[in-house]
């Protein structure tokens, strides 16, 4: 069980399951590593110009993730007009930076495994969206 969901279950006041919940939230951790360390193999690149819009989507990606699991993380006072549109743009900015991984996975490893890890945020946002409606 993870540290999301063991706190979410002894501590919650949203109606949301925890389940779900810490799912989006480790899937929000994970992108943002992956985000991370893919910009940082991607600075590394011979052919850095090639790379400079799949650094910054990484960067941007990474950025979101962290805010929005912070947030989503905060259950004690649930609001929906915040949650909503932070989990609406994680989905969107993983979805672009997923499309932009997908450019370069065949030839960089590194691009696959951070693309595979927004698709499976840009999901778990949108089943959380879902659930909270």
């Amino acid at each position: 069980m993870s540290y999301a969901e063991q706190i979410l279950d002894i501590y919650r006041t949203s109606t949301v399951d925890a389940s779900v919940l810490a799912v989006t939230i480790e899937a929000m951790n994970d992108c943002a590593q992956a985000c991370t360390a893919d910009a940082d193999a991607d600075l590394g690149d011979g052919e850095l110009a090639s790379m400079i819009a799949c650094v910054r989507l990484c960067l941007d990606c990474a950025d979101v993730c962290t805010a929005t699991a912070r947030v989503v993380s905060r259950q004690t006072a649930y609001e929906p007009g915040v949650l909503r549109p932070l989990l609406e743009a994680c989905a969107a900015i993983c979805a672009r930076c997923g499309d932009e991984c997908e450019k370069h996975a065949d030839m960089h490893p590194h691009c696959r495994i951070c693309q595979d890890a927004c698709r499976r945020c840009e999901q778990a946002c949108r089943h959380l969206l879902a659930a909270t409606s």
